[in-house]
């Protein structure tokens, strides 16, 4: 019902009156973001009501195309496959989710550990049926934690090796893995915190289904110089994530402009999802019309 209110603050949707008339008019009463920005569960839920398809329902009716959803790979099959026939429905494409248990206090991947990597890979393989019931394209890895008693080239050689093996897993399918290089504030000890770093590992990988996920909120902390660095590391980013800083809210909050960030990537030809991983800066209905509002006011379009 709270959705449908808010629908309903458009004079066409008002008019109709009715709860079907919001699809067929979303297009004129809410223009569509010129970017794809990508909302995630909760970010509304105060506006849209807990129910995962009603939020899906209401991302749609303000202007949104994508959903990105972290903890998808742990959601029951029938759950998944539920918000997978919504998306179908509504004309939503699907972002990321993380696809494997991300070790955020030991050695992983950087290890050489053969039992970590089996353990690494078979979640690779469980998550292209994820990706096949709600349609995706990019699963999320993230290496995990530094080894601190191996020289760090050995390290890179042995996360280099596991996502070759990774991407022979996914190529047959189409599916990409993005590594997300963390900052070191928020996450200490991890081996993946830079997107040059990133770009070394996917060139030493080599494989369409190795790429870059450039989250813009880390790598203010990490290293700055987004701009330029986006140019960069171009060929090999497949998506990307926001949120400001300080706060990780929504763009307008901190100190990265964001209009500037997206009039760039339009121009560059960005037609990629970009993810909304971060907070709301206030609570409630009030703080959720804030996140859109902040977003009509960066968008390029």
């Amino acid at each position: 019902m709270e959705r449908r209110t808010f629908v309903k603050t458009s004079a066409a949707a008002a008019a109709l009156g009715v709860v079907g008339g919001a699809r067929e008019l979303r297009a004129e009463t809410v223009a569509p973001f010129t970017l794809d920005y990508a909302p995630h569960f909760g970010m509304f839920r105060h506006t849209a009501g807990d129910d995962l398809v009603s939020q899906l329902e209401f991302m749609a009716d303000v202007g949104f195309r994508s959903l990105e959803d972290n903890g998808m790979a742990g959601r029951p099959v029938e759950e998944q496959e539920r918000i997978g026939a919504a998306m179908g429905r509504l004309g939503l494409r699907m972002g990321v989710f993380v696809a494997h248990t991300i070790h955020w206090t030991e050695p992983n991947l950087a290890s050489g550990d053969e039992a970590k990597r089996d353990e690494f890979l078979a979640e690779i393989r469980a998550s292209v049926d994820v990706a096949r019931r709600v349609n995706a394209t990019w699963m999320t890895v993230v290496p995990g934690h530094v080894h601190p008693r191996q020289h760090p080239d050995f390290q890179t050689a042995h996360v280099v090796e596991s996502l070759r093996r990774a991407a022979d897993i996914l190529e047959p399918h189409g599916l990409v893995m993005v590594l997300e290089p963390l900052n070191r504030r928020d996450h200490p000890g991890l081996f993946l915190t830079g997107v040059p770093q990133a770009f070394q590992i996917c060139r030493a990988v080599d494989s369409p289904s190795c790429k870059i996920l450039d989250d813009l909120y880390h790598q203010q902390i990490t290293e700055g110089n987004l701009i330029p660095n986006l140019d960069a590391a171009w060929s090999e980013i497949a998506y990307i994530q926001v949120g400001d800083n300080p706060g990780r809210r929504e763009p307008t909050t901190g100190e990265i402009h964001y209009g500037n960030v997206f009039a760039h990537l339009r121009e560059k030809g960005w037609d990629g999802i970009i993810g909304m991983e971060h907070g709301n800066s206030r609570p409630g209905a009030e703080g959720e019309q804030a996140v859109i509002d902040a977003y009509r006011a960066v968008d390029p379009g």
